[in-house]
Formats: structure tokens, C-alpha cells, sequence
């Protein structure tokens, strides 16, 4: 009985070991995710609260429930200006970091985002030929941001696969098609400014760097709107997506029928991508960033809800950055994730190539 025991002893604790392994493996996503809101609750603080001008908590809520005693300068710079860029800047950067990390699971390449697909830059150039060439503005723009997404997106289903259901089979060519299409509405671009005036090449330069400075709270309404349909729609779908990406034959099997799967995906991130775009313009980068950091945060996994928060805490905090790290000078949002996102990017490149 003796033996038994003392044999049995380190094989009990082996499984212990596993267990409790297990059991922190399975309790990590939601630990991730709980950081992340409390992150970004953080970010939502010190972007309405500090600056230049800061505004005490107390007052914050006295002016949000519409109480007495408050001093009208905190109310319309809570209101004007802070608490909107704020609000904005969690939107667009939940639904830049969801569709960044859509495309990445559906691509398997860390390297595809709306950005180096050409998605935005597609979003970008029609804003721009309706805004400059048109005169069109507010909801002429969001629905040529949606078209001029949406035409890329048909591209490169077309140009990297031949049909839906390929979006997948060729990564490599699906990036190589969305840099040559980002590169040739670059052009397009920058041919619309060239014959712009000065006002509205202006206008349309701070537009195109990506900036939350512009907003309004009716475009807010309409962003949150989107966000608030389609992201579910989309954290719904990831279920399936990811079992999608393990192969036809085995999402087949378990009533997961790839081309569908994909193509609703792809949808939702259109939709996404071209409304951020149209409110704040291509925010340089964020896409990009969210999913590779989310999925180091939960161990390698990919997770398009830990993806979209990485993405709205790194828009807010970067828009803080932008108007209070240089005294006297607002930039737009953009710069700031640009400068961040560049050498990401160069270090991503260079660890895919040591990997390799």
C-alpha cells in the first residue's frame, strides 16, 4: 500500500500540474480582456479630465447630468471638445483594431490590415474625389468612403483568389495586391490635390492624416450606430472564422461553410473601416497594431474582441499624445500612430524574416 501511494504521488502531481495549468490558460483571455476595459476606461479619464485645461471628476459629472454650480468654460470643453474626441476615438478604434485583426486571421499573415490592403486608402480616395472634386460633404462622403472600401474589397477578392471563397488560399498575393492597389489610390490622391484650391487641399491633407478634431456629435451618433450593428455581428462571426482558417474540409464538418463565413467577414469590415474612415479619416497604423498586441497579450491567440480594445486604447491615448505632448501645437491623431506604427511595423518585418 506504501509503494502504491509513494509511486502514485508524483503522478497525481503531474495532473495537478496540468489542471491548474489548464485552468490558467482557459481564465487568461478573460483576465486580458477585463485589463484591456480597464485600460481603456483609464484612457477615456485622462483624455476628458488632464490637459491644458483639466476638469475634476466631480464637475465632469455634474456637467454630464446636467447639474447647477458648474463653470461654463469646463462645460463646453468637456463638451465641445474633449468628451468628443474621446467618444470618437474609442469607436474608431474598435473598429479599426476588429476589422485590423479580421484581416489577419483571414489572411494568417500579421502583416495584413485595412491599411496595407488598401482598404482605407480605397475609403480615402473616393472621401476625397467627393469632397474636393464634388463639393459633397457629410453623407456624400461616409457613402464614397463605403463604395471606395468596398470596390478595393472586390478587388482583392477577385485579383488575389478569383471568388470568395479564396480570400484565404493566397495570403502572400492578397498583400501584394493590396500594397499595388493602396499604391495607385495613393496617385489617385494625390492627382485631387494637385488641382484642389488651397482651402480644400488643406481641409482634405488634415482629413487624410487622420484626425478626431473634426467630429461632430451627429457623425458620433452615426459611428456609434455602426459600431454598435456591425462589431457584435463581426465577434459573432470569429467563431466561425477561426474555424474557417483550419481548413475548408473541417469547417465544412461542422457547419461552417467557408465562403459565406468569409464573405459576411469581409463585409462587416467594410462597413467598419469606411465609416471610421469617413468620420476621422485614415488613422494611420491602428489596425495594424492591435491585433499582433493582442494577440502577445493573450499568449498567441487571436482575438478579435482583445483587438478592437488594444485598438480603442491606442487611438485615445494617442489623440491625448497628439494635443499635449508639444505645447501649443494640436496634431492630428494620425502623426502619432504613424510614429509608432512605422518602426512596429519595420520590427515585425524583421522578426518574420528571423523566424523564417
Amino acid at each position: 500500500m506504501t509503494l502504491t501511494t509513494s509511486a502514485g504521488a508524483p503522478a497525481a502531481l503531474a495532473v495537478g500540474a496540468v489542471r491548474s495549468a489548464r485552468r490558467a490558460a482557459a481564465s487568461r483571455p478573460r483576465r486580458v480582456l477585463l485589463g484591456l476595459v480597464l485600460a481603456l476606461v483609464g484612457a477615456v479619464l485622462v483624455r476628458t479630465l488632464l490637459g491644458d485645461y483639466t476638469i475634476t471628476a466631480a464637475d465632469a459629472v455634474r456637467i454630464l447630468v446636467g447639474a447647477d454650480g458648474v463653470p461654463r468654460g469646463a462645460e463646453f470643453v468637456l463638451m465641445e471638445s474633449k468628451l468628443p474626441r474621446a467618444l470618437v476615438g474609442v469607436l474608431a478604434g474598435l473598429a479599426l483594431g476588429a476589422g485590423g485583426a479580421t484581416f489577419q486571421l483571414m489572411a494568417r499573415n500579421p502583416l495584413a490590415s485595412p491599411d496595407v490592403l488598401g482598404l482605407t486608402m480605397g475609403a480615402s480616395a473616393a472621401a476625397v474625389l467627393t469632397l474636393v472634386v464634388l463639393g459633397g460633404s457629410g453623407t456624400a462622403v461616409a457613402v464614397a468612403a463605403l463604395l471606395g472600401a468596398a470596390a478595393v474589397a472586390l478587388a482583392l477578392i477577385l485579383l488575389s483568389g478569383g471568388r470568395t471563397g479564396s480570400t484565404a488560399a493566397a495570403p502572400t498575393r492578397m498583400i501584394l495586391v493590396g500594397v499595388a492597389l493602396s499604391a495607385m489610390l495613393t496617385s489617385v490622391v494625390h492627382w485631387v490635390l494637385l488641382r484642389a484650391d488651397v482651402y480644400r487641399a488643406h481641409e482634405a491633407m488634415v482629413w487624410l492624416t487622420g484626425s478626431l478634431a473634426g467630429a461632430t456629435w451627429p457623425q458620433i451618433g452615426l459611428l456609434a450606430l455602426v459600431v454598435a450593428v456591425a462589431l457584435p455581428l463581426l465577434l459573432a462571426t470569429s467563431a466561425q472564422l477561426h474555424l474557417v482558417e483550419l481548413g475548408d474540409d473541417l469547417a465544412h464538418g461542422v457547419g461552417a461553410p467557408p465562403r459565406p463565413v468569409r464573405a459576411r467577414a469581409l463585409a462587416l469590415v467594410v462597413v467598419l473601416v469606411a465609416a471610421t474612415t469617413a468620420v476621422c479619416g485614415p488613422v494611420a497604423f491602428v489596425a495594424f497594431l492591435a491585433g499582433p498586441t493582442a494577440r502577445r497579450l493573450l499568449g498567441g491567440r487571436s482575438s478579435i474582441a482583445a483587438s478592437a480594445l488594444v485598438g480603442a486604447v491606442v487611438v485615445v491615448l494617442a489623440d491625448h499624445l497628439a494635443a499635449y505632448a508639444i505645447p501649443e501645437v494640436n496634431l492630428p491623431v494620425g502623426v502619432v500612430t504613424g510614429l509608432v506604427g512605422a518602426p512596429f511595423l519595420l520590427w515585425l518585418l524583421t522578426r518574420e524574416r528571423s523566424t523564417s
